[in-house]
């Protein structure tokens, strides 16, 4: 009975380690893009989700650039847009909310004005 060795040797779990998905970099790429979408909700939903977009970027490049070979660099690239979008989606709604709040302090002001001048009011 002949028996043959060979040289392999059980796969060491850190020997072929692939690449992962850096976290959250789909969820921040959702969130950028919903930002921008939903800022025209009086900019009170985009604001929202492009904060969490902005803070759940930052713990993940913060992850990602302690070990870079250990992510995909597709997976950063998506973290990079969805970043991109936050950024943008939290600019937008933080104008459209600016642009809220000088419109209603523009109304709330000319119906003030209007409301204490009638003319019935000068009869006394």
């Amino acid at each position: 009975m002949e028996t043959t060795s060979t040289n392999q040797t059980p796969l060491d779990s850190n020997m072929h380690l692939t690449p992962q998905l850096v976290p959250n970099s789909t969820a921040v790429l959702v969130l950028g893009i919903l930002s921008i979408v939903f800022c025209w909700c009086y900019g009170i939903i985009g604001l929202t989700l492009g904060i969490i977009a902005l803070v759940l970027s930052g713990k993940s490049e913060k992850l990602y650039r302690a070990n870079p070979a250990g992510f995909q660099e597709a997976s950063y690239k998506n973290l990079k847009a969805g970043r991109v979008c936050a950024i943008i989606g939290t600019s937008l709604s933080g104008v459209y909310v600016l642009i809220v709040i000088i419109y209603i302090s523009i109304i709330g002001a000319a119906l003030g004005t209007f409301l204490t001048n009638f003319p019935w009011q000068n009869f006394k």
